[in-house]
């Protein structure tokens, strides 16, 4: 391996500067250069607003952006875009929707939408005396932070509560503030984060300088918004007779099926290995949704699996329920999403998804993507259960390895055409392109 000296001031770098320096380790430099150079956008002006969204930005990773149709959600039918790379998720999502669409379609409603965050001290001081004094110290951070909500406010949004909480238990003389938040259409981590390190000021300043306490050596930890928002949560799910799954495989009767799909809940509900595959099939769905829309998916993951195991045992985000003759299948799942502010604003592509969407509140693009997602899983389990995941799975991988070969466009219909029958592989697709590169053409 090289031995690369500290590069220093590289953020400060042009950005044909900091193309160079990276090229200058690779011994295909000038190739280098020229596929970077390659994905930038062809219009500059949308290029520098793609630039500055994060730092040191050479070029644009590309993802395939696709569209679900057919996605029926109570009454309302959308053309939901999703980004992801893996083949099959889009594929599934459709066909999930497609049968939903003609058996009721899908459910969902958002329980609540409250987001926290919390300021983090520690304080060998008398508690007490500081709840006896709270109301007032409310007062002053509320006044502190007026400017920053009054927008908000007229949103229909603010701070929704200010409470202490003691965590001596866990970590000595260690307390919060915690704070709830309804943010309306914005996911609003700005302005929680805001919020927050004015609050934080204005109880060191009460604390050390009001003199109604004698013990003022106050030491704020930090100030931030939580990702976990276990108050901030949409419900999702189908309902239907245990006769429409009567064609859904040719070796499984409804109830056959029924059962099977039931068990296969049941084992992500008492079984952590299976929980996590089942829950990430879900995010499959959810996050292509949140990629699309310019939301943050790393944040609506930490928070899904947090919550998978608030019990304090992981388990499936997703319950089932078989009464009588009626099969019901519902997914519960926290989602901070906003429609306003950050990339949603400035990102052409995720303006263009609200605006395929319908432009959507925040929380209608909750409902939408956690629909997303209980699709994905439908799917899912739906092949599990019958043929098997790899049979649809490899079908649509299928033209990643061709392009792997370098296949060409009559190799690829050939392939296509001796794969509708047979397993695909990684070493049956490149025998067969062995094949027909090795059999004499007339």
């Amino acid at each position: 391996m090289n031995q690369i000296s500290v590069i220093k001031g590289f953020s400060k770098f042009s950005k044909e500067q900091k193309i160079d320096t990276i090229a200058s380790f690779l011994s295909t430099s000038d190739e280098v250069k020229s596929v970077i150079k390659s994905f930038w956008h062809s219009d500059p002006a949308v290029q520098l607003i793609i630039d500055e969204f994060s730092e040191n930005t050479l070029t644009n990773y590309f993802m395939p952006y696709g569209i679900a149709p057919n996605v029926t959600i109570n009454g309302n039918m959308y053309m939901v875009p999703m980004v992801i790379e893996e083949s099959s998720v889009i594929a599934a999502a459709s066909k999930s929707s497609k049968f939903w669409a003609a058996n009721g379609g899908f459910h969902s409603e958002v329980i609540s939408s409250i987001k926290n965050g919390q300021v983090h001290f520690i304080w060998p001081g008398d508690i007490s005396k500081l709840r006896e004094h709270f109301s007032l110290l409310k007062q002053v951070m509320l006044e502190r932070t007026s400017s920053i909500t009054a927008n908000m406010v007229k949103r229909g949004g603010g701070v929704l509560s200010m409470d202490l909480v003691d965590k001596t238990a866990d970590l000595e003389n260690y307390y919060q503030l915690e704070v709830k938040f309804e943010t309306v259409d914005s996911m609003g981590a700005n302005f929680i984060n805001s919020c927050l390190e004015e609050y934080a000021d204005a109880l060191r300043g009460f604390v050390s300088e009001s003199g109604l306490f004698e013990n003022k050596d106050i030491h704020i930890i930090m100030s931030i918004l939580s990702n976990y928002t276990p108050e901030c949560v949409v419900k999702t799910w189908v309902e239907c007779d245990i006769n429409a799954f009567d064609k859904i495989d040719e070796n499984l009767t409804a109830k056959e099926f029924a059962w099977k799909f039931e068990k296969a809940v049941q084992i992500a509900t008492v079984d952590v290995y299976r929980a996590t595959t089942h829950n990430k099939g879900i995010f499959n769905g959810v996050d292509a949704v949140v990629l699309a829309t310019g939301n943050d998916f790393r944040a609506v993951e930490a928070c899904g699996h947090a919550y998978a195991s608030r019990t304090g045992k992981y388990k499936s985000l997703t319950e089932i329920e078989l009464t009588d003759n009626t099969f019901k299948y519902s997914l519960t799942l926290p989602l901070a999403i906003g429609t306003v502010g950050g990339l949603t604003s400035l990102h052409p592509m995720a303006k263009l998804s609200l605006a395929i969407l319908g432009n959507p509140s925040a929380r209608e693009l909750m409902q939408i993507a956690s629909v997303i997602g209980l699709a994905n899983n439908f799917g899912a389990l739906k092949s599990l259960t019958t043929k098997g995941i790899q049979v649809g799975h490899m079908k649509m991988h299928l033209f990643n390895i061709l392009n792997f070969f370098s296949a060409s466009e009559k190799e690829k219909k050939a392939a296509v055409d001796y794969f509708k029958r047979r397993k695909v592989s990684y070493s049956a697709v490149q025998t067969f392109i062995e094949s027909l590169r090795n059999t004499p053409h007339e």
